[in-house]
């Protein structure tokens, strides 16, 4: 299938990079942090511990539904609290878990694909997490990364979609969003309107009878050739 394509929006973790590995080693580094520096809550939190906590409070706190730094930050300072240590470290705290948080391995396609993608259209991030593409050194290739965070709501809903869309200048329509989650990226990218890429690195299958992605791929690479593909067909018709 080809279709104009005038930018793509990109989601980060699980489609440029795997996240399960790097939240595992934030996690062992900022264990390590703690017990050098809040011995008391190392000794009561083990690192499942930490991540439960994590979850009571996002549960109990809707409204931050949108903003994992913010739950991160308030699990540390109810940890910290809780042991009896001086809360104050929660923010220190932070910093060695989200330094490594950024401290990311993209998957083996990823960025020859994204410098290939970039010098075709403009690319922008549009993710519900909360990685710096400063830190990790991609921004160069982005025309700007917009978070659920800094917007207020997260994917799928489609005021995130139409404000990266007012950013670029574009209509949804003019825009290939790409993302590895069925709900989040493809179905909240076709419901605002967006053209969408499903990448499917595992071989899932598509649960939906009535949606269907414009486009799946297995990697990004797989996406670059197809823009390279329809970028050649526009031009040619021209």
């Amino acid at each position: 299938m080809n279709f104009p394509v005038r930018a793509i929006t990109l989601d980060l973790d699980d489609t440029i990079w795997p996240i399960a590995p790097v939240m595992e080693r934030a996690e062992g580094v900022l264990a390590d942090w703690l017990r050098q520096h809040a011995p008391r809550t190392s000794q009561r939190f083990t690192v499942e511990a930490m991540r439960l906590l994590r979850d009571e409070i996002s549960a109990q706190r809707p409204d931050l539904a949108h903003d994992f730094t913010a739950q991160r930050r308030l699990t540390l300072e109810r940890m910290l609290g809780e042991a009896g240590d001086d809360t104050a470290l929660a923010a220190a705290a932070f910093d060695v878990f989200f330094d490594a948080r950024c401290q990311v391995e993209h998957y083996a396609d990823s960025e020859a694909a994204l410098n290939r993608l970039a010098a075709r259209v403009p690319l922008a991030a549009l993710t519900n997490g909360n990685a710096d593409l400063v830190r990790i050194g991609l921004m160069p290739l982005f025309r700007f990364q917009l978070g659920a965070r800094e917007h207020g709501r997260a994917k799928p809903d489609a005021s995130i979609f139409h404000a990266a869309c007012a950013r670029l200048e574009l209509e949804p329509a003019q825009v290939l969003h790409v993302g590895d989650d069925i709900e989040l990226d493809v179905v909240g990218g076709l419901r605002a309107g967006l053209r969408t890429c499903w990448i499917n690195r595992e071989d899932r299958t598509w649960p939906h009878d009535h949606l269907r992605p414009d486009l799946e791929f297995t990697t990004l690479a797989e996406l670059a050739d197809w823009l390279d593909t329809a970028h050649r067909t526009d031009t040619a018709a021209a």
